[in-house]
């Protein structure tokens, strides 16, 4: 069997380089081999899919002038903050009224108000979560991820969003990065540039909030999970910006980053288990929606009246 499932996660990884393959579809051939043959690298998936969304994040700087890196992040901003506090005060109350462990529901507020699981990761050391918490709230959120990947684009030309305007609601309302980026490339370039920078901006939230949750949780030493390499997506910026150099060269190492997102979307899906989905339950995946519409009707609203 194994040798089936390397044979065929190669052919798919394969069609994943090639300009057929797109976000989407490679989020629905990872799952679709994750919930038939199987992952046949299971145990190396994690480390693989955080290194290549990282490196394709970095090369994503390499298509950004600095000016709108700036424009971009001072448009989300504001959202950013009354997002963030709001979702986990949010998420608190309707844990408590659910019944829902605080470690559970702070978990999963935390991958909604931030950016998913790299912000579940670094919470979850502090707060002393099991291994069963853990899987939980990075269950409810990849599904939820997934879902997102494939309707926001839709419900944005339904609504005729213009391009900046979805590119920040979705960096607000889509939970990880890699499912921003590829439904925001799927959307436009416009839309991407500004998501991309948004949801960076965003992510750099994770160290005042894991600063936070040791107080209120009260752990004196919290483990910090700093996310170095926005800082690396500056610099690429920075080079592209001040740097003469011929445009395919930049174009090329936005193209590797496109195709990276798409593999990482694909090694997501592919890391998905039957188990995983059968621990996360109804009351965690119902508290993820419920935050999950909130926070993606707010931004909607307020996207709309001020982008």
């Amino acid at each position: 069997m194994q040798p089936i499932r390397i044979a065929v996660f190669a052919a798919l990884l394969i069609f994943c380089v090639t300009p057929w393959a797109s976000p989407p579809i490679a989020l629905a051939l990872g799952l679709a081999l994750a919930l038939t043959l199987g992952h046949p690298f299971a145990s190396r998936n994690s480390k693989a899919t955080k290194l290549l969304l990282q490196t394709s994040v970095v090369l994503l700087g390499f298509g950004m002038n600095l000016q709108k890196v700036v424009e971009a992040g001072r448009t989300g901003f504001i959202f950013t903050i009354v997002t963030i506090v709001g979702t986990l005060l949010l998420g608190f109350l309707l844990g408590r009224a659910m019944n829902i462990s605080r470690t559970t529901s702070h978990l999963i507020s935390s991958g909604t108000a931030i950016c998913g699981g790299s912000a579940i990761a670094a919470v979850g050391p502090v707060v002393e979560a099991t291994d069963e918490e853990m899987s939980v709230a990075l269950g409810t959120v990849f599904i939820l991820n997934s879902i997102a990947l494939f309707i926001f684009p839709m419900i944005g030309h339904r609504l005729g969003m213009t391009q900046p305007q979805f590119g920040v609601w979705a960096a607000i309302a889509i939970h990880d990065t890699s499912s921003v980026v590829g439904a925001a490339a799927k959307y436009g370039a416009d839309a991407l540039q500004i998501a991309t920078t948004v949801k960076l901006t965003r992510a750099l939230w994770i160290v005042p909030v894991t600063l936070a949750t040791a107080f209120f949780f009260k752990r004196k030493s919290a483990k910090l999970t700093i996310p170095w390499f926005i800082l690396w997506f500056v610099v690429a910026s920075v080079l592209r910006t001040y740097i003469a150099a011929p445009a395919e060269v930049w174009s090329t190492l936005t193209m590797l980053a496109r195709i990276g997102l798409t593999i990482t979307l694909f090694l997501i899906g592919a890391g998905l288990s039957r188990k995983s989905i059968a621990a996360v339950g109804a009351r965690p995946l119902i508290l993820g929606i419920l935050l999950w519409i909130a926070i993606s009707s707010v931004s909607l609203f307020a996207v709309l009246r001020t982008v």
